[in-house]
């Protein structure tokens, strides 16, 4: 543990093998796609489609629930085939596929069915990539691996607002458009995962088995669920980000520069991620989620209360780097706490977990906007953070009684 404090930054990002870097270039070019797309979806739905706010609430807890939920079923079939990066492939290819979708869609239909497509594609590479990521990297720099991946994806989440503002400005607000060129690169992503990638060989003594049964599951102990258990807890309080646009959007930012709240959030995510991912080797990983904790808690309760662009941008830095301190976090704790030949079956069902979380919090977030005002929304948020932020306190206080 005293190397991985004193390790000096430049020499652990040279340890990190190269393919957790591609990994994380696939992951970038193709958040660039997708954030292209969706930080400009909930206003095509609302203001092009004529969608409510509670439609949009629910189509995005759908759309990312269901990416979680399938999770589940592509890493347990990752365990059970001993093979990862193809079925990574086929996850990022059906995302690039869905994507001229939306630039050619008339109705809620046809949008309803992309991000459905586009998000099982998400969960069908999500489990297997992160557990690739495991069996690429030793355990003593896996932190800063997940964070440099989560860094070089969160680039690409605020490339793509970014180079979204830029084109709707020079092409006056064409929502179709911008949505074309968001096909390039996604099919760069799936291109670059096929050819650069090469999945570390797990020896002809290994025999194909079940990861679902009773027997491989009850391996997955205590430490991990409670890992599972935050995680959930995690995506009640963090809705989808669509609530950042559309508060963006009522307090009078200009359609085209509304993207903009996606690249300051995304800007803070990425600058934080790998640090806080090197930092999590070293320290305790409790601390670093109350940390993460008390960060949206704060964003939650600046965005409620923000009246001008000037304490929206604060809010929204916030969440990023709360973003920034846990999510690369959970998935580290995730790696180290199943067996190597479940992690794949164990960051499934970490997503089935969170992505019914999520799919709650985003249709009651858009109903609480909708009845009560879009501060009632964060305020809900600030309040199940800070319950979680009690029960991880309350945990800790327990395991130091029982262990002295």
């Amino acid at each position: 543990m005293g190397g991985a404090i004193t390790t000096p930054l430049p020499n652990k990002l040279i340890r990190i093998p190269p393919g957790v870097w591609v990994l994380g270039f696939v992951s970038m070019l193709m958040d660039i796609s997708s954030e292209m797309i969706h930080s400009l979806l909930p206003l095509f739905l609302v203001g092009t489609l004529g969608a409510s706010v509670v439609a949009v609430g629910v189509i995005e807890g759908l759309a990312e629930s269901t990416a979680l939920i399938s999770k589940v079923f592509s890493g347990a079939l990752s365990d059970y085939l001993g093979r990862r990066k193809h079925l990574a492939v086929l996850g990022y290819a059906l995302g690039a596929l869905t994507k001229p979708i939306f630039a050619v869609a008339n109705g809620i239909g046809a949008v309803v069915t992309a991000r459905f497509v586009d998000r099982i594609g998400k969960g069908i590479r999500g489990a297997p990539r992160d557990a690739l990521l495991a069996d690429l990297t030793p355990p003593s720099i896996r932190g800063a691996a997940y964070g440099l991946r989560q860094s070089l994806d969160t680039v690409g989440a605020f490339a793509g607002p970014l180079l979204a503002t830029g084109l709707m400005l020079a092409w006056a607000n064409d929502f179709r458009a911008v949505f074309w060129v968001a096909v390039i690169p996604a099919a760069l992503a799936v291109a670059l995962l096929f050819f650069g990638v090469q999945e570390p060989e797990r020896g002809p003594q290994r025999r194909a088995s079940n990861p679902l049964r009773r027997a491989a599951l009850a391996r997955l102990g205590r430490d991990y669920w409670w890992v599972v258990g935050v995680g959930a807890v995690f995506a009640l309080a963090r809705f989808s980000e669509a609530f950042l646009v559309l508060r963006a959007a009522e307090l009078g930012v200009q359609t085209a520069w509304v993207p903009l709240v996606m690249v300051v959030m995304n800007l803070a995510y990425a600058a934080t991620a790998y640090p806080f991912g090197k930092l999590s080797d070293s320290m305790s990983h409790r601390r670093l989620l109350a940390a993460g904790l008390v960060l949206l808690i704060a964003a939650d309760l600046v965005l409620a209360l923000a009246g001008d662009w000037t304490t929206l941008g604060l809010g929204v830095v916030l969440w990023g780097v709360h973003m920034g301190m846990t999510q690369g976090l959970l998935a580290a704790m995730i790696a180290a706490t199943a067996p190597e030949d479940l992690r794949g079956t164990a960051f499934g069902f970490f997503n089935l977990v969170s992505g019914i979380a999520l799919l709650v919090s985003s249709a009651l977030a858009g109903i609480l906007w909708e009845v009560y005002g879009s501060a009632s929304t964060f305020y809900a948020g600030a309040g199940f953070a800070a319950s979680t932020l009690l029960a991880i306190t309350l945990t800790a206080t327990r395991g130091r009684r029982t262990s002295g």
